[in-house]
């Protein structure tokens, strides 16, 4: 099985690729939703988070209150990493977990999303990494529009995370999503085609 990391920033459009890659047969495991599933009320996250950062963190059904708890750690470096402590080694265990469940059913092909796989060192869980990138002026309009938020607000999410032009030293495939979304898939289906040919070739 080939595992593909697919990384990028806040609002590159890493769902949208993967929304592309899934119509074409690959398996997608989604980092946004593991972290979901593993700060659910009950799992040991959660209760080391609301323990960290106290019950303002948490709504009044009890479930983590997910948009607080980003104010607080894209504002603090220091919470942020404190947050990622407790939340990466078990996103990752998860992980490797759905990994190789689908390595035991014969998945072919399987992409990690990951927004922070370089930064969190999780490069080693993958075979090749693809990044989807977009240009800086571009990742703020689109985050302001997406979260309704001011340029100060959307400028420091984007700060808080390693800025994509370093990333795509890491690289091994990058899809340029600056264009339209027509132009976005053309990218796509070309790496796709070019992953397949690959895999045929070397017999992986």
């Amino acid at each position: 099985m080939r595992v593909v990391g697919l990384t990028g920033g806040i609002a590159s459009g890493k769902s949208f690729v993967a929304n592309i890659l899934e119509k074409f047969g690959a398996v997608v495991v989604d980092a946004d939703q593991l972290a979901r599933e593993v700060v659910a009320p009950g799992e040991p996250a959660y209760c080391a988070i609301v323990k960290e950062f106290g019950s303002a963190v948490v709504g009044p059904d009890g479930v983590l209150d997910r948009t607080a708890l980003g104010r607080i750690v894209f504002a603090d470096a220091a919470a942020r990493k404190v947050l990622e402590k407790i939340t990466h080694p078990c996103i990752a265990e998860r992980a490797a977990r759905r990994i190789e469940d689908e390595r035991m059913r014969g998945t072919l092909v399987l992409f990690y999303v990951v927004p922070l796989l370089i930064e969190a060192g999780l490069t080693s869980m993958v075979d090749e990494i693809w990044l989807v990138f977009v240009g800086r002026e571009v990742q703020i309009a689109r985050l302001m529009e997406r979260d309704a938020i001011s340029c100060e607000e959307a400028l420091r999410k984007i700060e808080a995370q390693m800025p994509l032009c370093e990333k795509t030293a890491y690289a091994d495939v990058i899809i340029d999503n600056s264009g339209l979304p027509e132009e976005t898939k053309h990218c796509v289906t070309v790496e796709w085609k070019r992953l397949l040919a690959r895999m045929s070739s070397t017999g992986s």
